[in-house]
């Protein structure tokens, strides 16, 4: 047994200390980032919607492209429906956008490598995602898909440690999913005992990447858009989300609307209002696993929750939200540029760890 005992953060345990700042105004921060992979230029906001089916999906693409920002389309849609995504986006003159900011995802079965093989010339990116990034197979398949696909960007994950970041980038990867635990409708940490706190793990796996030519994606653990600027601060340089997306108008499924107690009225009877409501579950839980594989298998367990989220609106109230709290950061810390949140960023604990039961060089 070997125990690390150096503090491992979470985005609840750091806040950005405000530094001097020559911007006066939100509108002066450049929120869009260059990046080069295989001698091509492409520019966008990093922030990318989560392969879930219920964030992942191709309405979600169609509003997020408005706002040149990315998605990761999940891998459960037939082939008909990505033709039919395809087309939509050529009548529209649109099939260049749809190229640099929508991402196909498969897992590994050969039936997903298949069905991206049919579309894989329409788009830039692939992004290959399995819950446990730390399978040596997973590495040989990594290694497969890009002598498949040598012009291909891959996206590959999760992991959450610099040792298995350089791994994944050596063997073809140009951006690593980073998160393990971390969503909030995943229980990996709760069924697993598995994880590393999000802050701590961006730091690791940033460190290696980028000594190494790749990009990190932070997935998971963001709540607030403050989370999302300190991620960009911790050195990610893309940020997938699911749960602030969840629940908006262009998210899958319908709405529920449920009687909820409010008040008593002058006669003291209850009071019950109508609250609106979108499901949200993760894509190991036992909601998806019913939906896709036919049920749990008799050797796994649901690591994932299936919730009701409350009902956002549209899908724009949510990105303005996100968009100018980030804005609003980079003013507070004298960021120009989205790319120059780390280099201003000084962070400060505000957690504290007493009687650590492993430290045994108190008395």
């Amino acid at each position: 047994m070997i125990m690390e005992r150096d503090l491992k953060l979470d985005f609840k345990d750091i806040l950005f200390k405000p530094m001097r700042s020559t911007l006066s105004s939100r509108k002066q921060v450049e929120l869009t980032r260059k990046f080069v992979f295989n001698n091509k230029a492409y520019e966008f906001i990093p922030i990318v919607s989560s392969n879930m089916d219920t964030v992942g999906t191709f309405e979600m693409a169609n509003e997020l492209m408005k706002y040149n920002m990315l998605t990761c389309i999940h891998k459960h849609y037939p082939i008909d429906k990505w033709n039919e995504f395809i087309h939509y986006h050529k009548q529209n003159e649109t099939l260049e956008d749809m190229k640099r900011l929508v991402i196909p995802s498969i897992g590994i079965k050969e039936k997903e490598l298949e069905l991206y093989k049919q579309i894989q010339h329409e788009f830039d990116f692939l992004c290959v995602d399995v819950a446990n990034g730390y399978s040596s197979y997973f590495s040989d398949y990594i290694r497969k898909l890009k002598d498949m696909f040598p012009e291909k960007i891959i996206i590959a994950g999760n992991v959450v440690s610099g040792e298995m970041t350089s791994e994944l980038i050596l063997a073809g990867a140009s951006i690593v999913k980073v998160g393990i635990g971390g969503g909030s409708a995943c229980t990996t940490r709760l069924k697993t005992g598995v994880g590393i706190s999000q802050v701590s793990a961006i730091i690791d796996c940033a460190n290696v990447a980028h000594g190494l030519g790749g990009h990190i994606m932070s997935d998971g653990g963001c709540v607030y858009p403050g989370d999302i600027s300190k991620a960009f601060g911790c050195g990610a340089d893309f940020i997938m989300l699911g749960g602030m997306f969840a629940g908006v108008k262009e998210s899958s499924g319908e709405i529920i609307i449920e009687l909820h107690y409010s008040h008593h009225d002058e006669n003291m009877n209850p009071v019950y209002e109508p609250r609106q409501f979108k499901r949200f579950y993760g894509m190991s839980s036992k909601t998806a696993n019913d939906k896709y594989s036919g049920g749990l298998k008799e050797y796994r367990t649901s690591e994932g929750r299936d919730v009701k989220v409350p009902y956002k609106g549209e899908l724009k109230n949510v990105v303005q939200d996100i968009l100018g709290g980030v804005s609003s950061t980079m003013t507070y810390i004298g960021a120009r540029k989205l790319k120059d949140i780390p280099k201003c960023a000084t962070f400060v604990n505000v957690t504290q760890v007493v009687n650590n039961p492993y430290d045994n060089t108190t008395s």
